[in-house]
């Protein structure tokens, strides 16, 4: 395959690509040289919102011009336009060992957004787990059952009957049963485990026949899995860090995947001129849409 650069960002740490069908746009993050950002599908009308701390995931609220954001320090409502930022809920976790990470929106508008163990100061820690959360904007923050030192890899089947989560630590992503009227998991089954000497599962997508793609996070590549978790395809990629994948496009036959810079070496940096970049190619099947709005 064909894979081309959308945009040489050289992020620290992109992430959370998310198409925007009514703007033609991929919203996308940084998240250690914290920004939201927005770029058209062929490159055009970028935007950047600043934000004072580590960003973890995102999403739009429906009907406003606002974003809430996923910050080191809380859940905020970022307004697009005047970038002010309101906060909604304090952190659930002490932010200098724990920061958000990882979050999507299911059909009905929760956010469900995972954690990760992150001290801000550096030094010698030992890794605590933290819960996966839910959010919207009536009932705000709200513990579920499933806890881990890094979230990653979320998605839904088709019928969302089913909710993909990685533990990245364990190099394992779980299928749980989902109820999407009551928004409610089920108990956790493993789904496939990644070789630690492959690299480790990071963010992922879900194609129209059910194949969940995710990014292997110091791989260089992208794994697609069949339903049933067997491996079905691998896309190799000239950066060792991809983050994550998304369908974008008005066909959602493009896939868009960001990487990270965070890490590596001057002599790596040499080697992987693109890392960092938003990249993107045709896996020659659709996606399934991504929601993107919390209510």
């Amino acid at each position: 395959m064909k894979i081309e650069i959308l945009l040489d960002a050289h992020a620290t740490i992109g992430e959370s690509p998310t198409w925007v069908s009514r703007e033609q746009a991929i919203y996308w993050i940084d998240v250690k040289a914290p920004a939201l950002h927005r770029i058209g599908i062929n490159g055009g009308f970028g935007r950047t919102w600043r934000l004072p701390s580590d960003i973890g995931a995102f999403a739009l609220i429906k009907g406003r011009p606002e974003a809430l954001v996923a910050l080191r320090h809380g859940l905020f409502r970022l307004n697009v336009g005047t970038e002010q930022l309101e906060l909604l809920t304090p952190p659930p976790f002490d932010p200098s060992l724990h920061r958000f990470n990882e979050g999507a929106c299911d059909s009905t508008g929760r956010f469900w957004v995972g954690t990760m163990f992150d001290p801000a100061e550096g030094g010698q820690h030992m890794p605590e787990p933290a819960s996966l959360h839910s959010f919207t904007l009536a009932g705000g923050l709200q513990a579920e059952p499933d806890a881990a030192e890094l979230h990653n890899g979320m998605a839904w089947s088709k019928d969302e009957r089913t909710y993909y989560l990685s533990h990245t630590q364990r190099g394992t992503v779980y299928a749980f049963p989902f109820d999407p009227e009551m928004g409610t998991l089920g108990e956790r089954r493993p789904f496939v485990t990644i070789p630690e000497s492959v690299g480790v599962p990071d963010g992922a997508a879900l194609d129209e026949d059910g194949c969940y793609w995710c990014a292997i996070h110091g791989g260089s590549r992208l794994h697609r899995y069949r339903p049933d978790g067997t491996l079905d395809r691998e896309v190799m990629l000239p950066v060792s860090q991809p983050t994550m994948c998304a369908f974008a496009g008005a066909d959602l036959e493009t896939m868009v995947v960001t990487s990270a810079t965070d890490g590596l070496t001057p002599a790596q940096r040499r080697e992987q001129p693109h890392a960092g970049a938003l990249l993107c190619f045709r896996p020659g099947v659709r996606g399934i849409q991504r929601h993107h709005t919390v209510r």
